[in-house]
């Protein structure tokens, strides 16, 4: 490649095993700290990269780095505006900032997730409950990583977080008001896709003592057994939660594919539980920032970082492919 493949990412950490990937093969790309970077409206990127592939995270405002999210939408734009060919784009990354736009998404599909009202203000909490289904939780509608997600059992412990200003609104001043969803045999599934197809699903069993569900921070096996300490992070919470692999029904593979089609979002992970009350499969979460399990190989039995270099060396090729011939036509 003429032009090395650029990782966009705010979050550096989540990103070594695909790091570690492409230098094993030798792959040219070069590293975007969102944190440091800036650039000129009148550069064009289009000669400096071939792909990029954006890994900012909407989680940025937790680690005091919420300009980088804003800062972000506008550098999607400009690499599009200039014909880079960006891997979960502007459209993409806009769906992953907003929970309330992920709910529009699926109820514009006709797939079921959990009942939700959307506040701009504590006061408007209490009042959003009509009709939901207790308990609830609060969210902060630019969340990642479970971040302010909030649960209350009765509409007076609502009331007394409401007027105290409890609740965390996140950096849009936006939150959902939601059911909480008891999961059947406690856990959750999450499907990934790759180049937008299914890569594969894991289940994740929880606690119900945490929001935070990063596949890359979970290190334990349904059996009990410890990842491999060298793809799962030193500093992964004591959670208690496990995962393990798992083939999802064809209906739920195909609704994750077109959830992601009409996102925008080539690579990324689609999370639903089943309501233990009905058994009901609600979607609730789809995410464009897609941390793969850690130790792909004794969770799913292979390595999904080595099926994304694959991917992101063959998307390389196609452009150096067409400007070679755009070069060629040129001098013609």
């Amino acid at each position: 490649m003429s032009r090395p493949i650029a990782i966009y990412y705010e979050q550096q950490h989540w990103f070594k095993p695909l790091l570690a990937e492409l230098d094993r093969r030798g792959t040219p790309y070069v590293k975007i700290d969102a944190t440091a970077h800036a650039y000129a409206i009148d550069d064009h990127p289009e000669n400096h990269f071939s792909v990029v592939v954006n890994r900012m995270s909407p989680s940025a405002w937790n680690r005091e780095h919420g300009d980088c999210i804003f800062y972000t939408l506008g550098f999607l734009d400009h690499l599009e505006r200039r014909g880079v060919r960006v891997i979960n784009g502007l459209r993409a990354f806009r769906t992953e900032l907003s929970k309330a736009a992920q709910l529009s998404l699926l109820d514009s599909l006709d797939l079921p997730y959990p009942e939700a009202r959307v506040i701009h203000r504590p006061s408007q909490a209490p009042a959003a409950t009509q009709d939901l289904r207790w308990p609830l939780v609060v969210k902060p509608n630019m969340g990642g990583s479970g971040a302010g997600v909030k649960r209350f059992d009765t509409p007076e412990a609502l009331a007394v977080a409401a007027e105290r200003s409890e609740l965390a609104f996140g950096l849009d001043s936006t939150a959902l008001v939601q059911e909480f969803i008891p999961a059947r045999d406690s856990h959750i599934v999450r499907v990934e896709v790759l180049n937008g197809r299914y890569l594969y699903a894991i289940k994740v069993h929880i606690t119900g003592e945490t929001f935070d569900l990063c596949p890359a921070d979970i290190c334990v096996t349904t059996s009990g057994v410890e990842l491999n300490r060298v793809a799962c992070p030193v500093d992964a919470p004591k959670t208690g939660i496990s995962v393990e692999g798992y083939e999802p029904p064809p209906e739920v593979i195909a609704d994750v594919e077109r959830i992601m089609s009409h996102a925008g979002i080539e690579l990324g992970g689609v999370e639903y539980i089943t309501d233990d009350r009905d058994g009901q499969r609600l979607y609730y979460d789809i995410n464009a920032l897609s941390n793969f399990v850690a130790d792909g190989p004794s969770v799913v039995g292979f390595d999904p970082f080595a099926k994304l270099v694959d991917w992101l060396e063959t998307e390389a090729g196609k452009i150096e492919e067409r400007t070679q011939e755009s070069a060629l036509a040129g001098v013609r």
